[in-house]
């Protein structure tokens, strides 16, 4: 090592992240603001997770009243707040109980360990295996990593969990292969976020959840981020017309603040009883304050409707995009969950959104993900637009 390598100063952080050359330090509504008072309209809304915007006053004003109250108790004691909160999941929803948790990756991991569980109980030891899918994402602990049906996530990391077995995304045949006789769950994202914003088929969800009832193998749906609201219901199973047996959720629940939950219904939900699962911190005060005005927030303002209306328009114009420039391949998702893919790569765009004051994220080498708050308005979508069309136009000029 040189003495130029030595007297350089280390960075205290882990480099787990490539971060964009960018540090905010203040948010509000559809905006962020960076240390030089610099303004960018945030349409990645911390990864689909301030879906109110950020800071919104209902929740800032109930969990500045929690933080005079009390922080911390743990679960050995009663949670008023944490009953609030699951009452408002279960009445909206078609679940029967809830387990809070700290973050999506820990709701994941609660329903696998439920799934492993339930197969046991019902008399079944030799059912050990959850089936998920390829292009899929659930989390970067052990096992959800191990569920996650991306080499990319994976690699480095052998021997991973075992249990899990993974296939095709919307595919007839598929469906053939999951009551293999060793299957107790099956895991899935309506649309898969990170996997390139797949959405998937009406037709193929249906026949899906019919072999898993008459298997009684459990149907398990991540709805970590297109649940609370994000594609235009208050989850995104509702638009299928199934029940699913088990639902995870974090990302949108608190409005930023960190909370995970998975909810169950009654015959799956009592594989777990004391001592099965816990969490020190899951579904403490704070959490479950900012989720219970995040939910009614959504519900008393109709939130969902604003995003169904929104986004709509935001597709028109993304199809009408797509018939002006050669270098815009599909737009696909639903609500504002809206991937973008590309005949390039698209992390230039992002940068170049970036440069003109707009943040977007992408969903593999050749997606733009586009998350903005469930709240934006049309004025911001029409900026967003204005701004990608400028993009275009100087992205097809300079291939010319």
């Amino acid at each position: 090592m040189s003495n130029t390598d030595i007297n350089q100063p280390i960075n205290p952080i882990m480099h787990t992240y490539q971060r964009f050359p960018l540090t905010i330090e203040k948010g509000k509504g559809s905006y962020v603001w960076n240390e030089k008072e610099e303004k960018f309209l945030d349409y990645t809304s911390g990864i689909a997770t301030c879906n109110l915007g950020h800071v919104p006053d209902q929740v800032h004003q109930k969990l500045s009243n929690q933080l005079d109250q009390l922080w911390h108790c743990s679960n050995l004691y009663e949670i008023p707040s944490q009953a609030k909160l699951a009452t408002l999941l279960t009445e909206n929803s078609c679940y029967d109980q809830v387990f809070f948790c700290n973050s999506g990756a820990e709701a994941n991991e609660a329903a696998i360990k439920l799934a492993k569980k339930y197969a046991k109980d019902k008399g079944n030891p030799e059912r050990t295996e959850i089936v998920t899918f390829h292009q899929s994402f659930h989390g970067r602990t052990g096992s959800t990593m191990a569920a996650t049906g991306q080499e990319k996530i994976q690699q480095g990391f052998s021997p991973l969990t075992s249990g899990f077995r993974y296939l095709t995304y919307n595919d007839q045949k598929a469906l053939e292969q999951v009551d293999n006789g060793t299957t107790t769950a099956v895991l899935l994202e309506m649309i898969q976020g990170e996997g390139g914003v797949n959405q998937a088929e009406h037709a193929w969800i249906e026949k899906l959840a019919a072999i898993c009832k008459e298997a009684d193998i459990l149907l398990m749906v991540d709805e970590v981020q297109t649940g609370m609201g994000r594609t235009g219901s208050l989850f995104a199973y509702e638009q299928y017309g199934i029940e699913p047996d088990v639902m995870t959720l974090a990302k949108g629940l608190g409005s930023g603040f960190p909370i995970g939950a998975m909810l169950a219904k009654e015959h799956a939900a009592t594989t777990f009883q004391p001592g099965t699962h816990g969490s020190t911190f899951g579904g403490n005060p704070l959490s479950t304050t900012a989720g219970i005005a995040t939910i009614e927030t959504m519900l008393n303002e109709e939130i969902t409707s604003q995003v169904e209306t929104n986004s709509k328009w935001l597709k028109g114009q993304l199809d009408a995009l797509m018939q002006e420039y050669a270098i815009l391949k599909d737009v696909r998702g639903t609500g504002f969950l809206i991937g973008i893919e590309l005949t390039v790569e698209a992390a230039p765009f992002i940068q170049a959104f970036r440069e003109k004051g707009v943040l977007v994220l992408s969903a593999g080498v050749n997606v733009l993900r586009i998350l903005p708050p469930l709240t934006t308005t049309l004025k911001e979508l029409e900026l967003f637009i204005q701004t990608f069309k400028e993009i275009l136009t100087e992205a097809e000029s300079v291939k010319s």
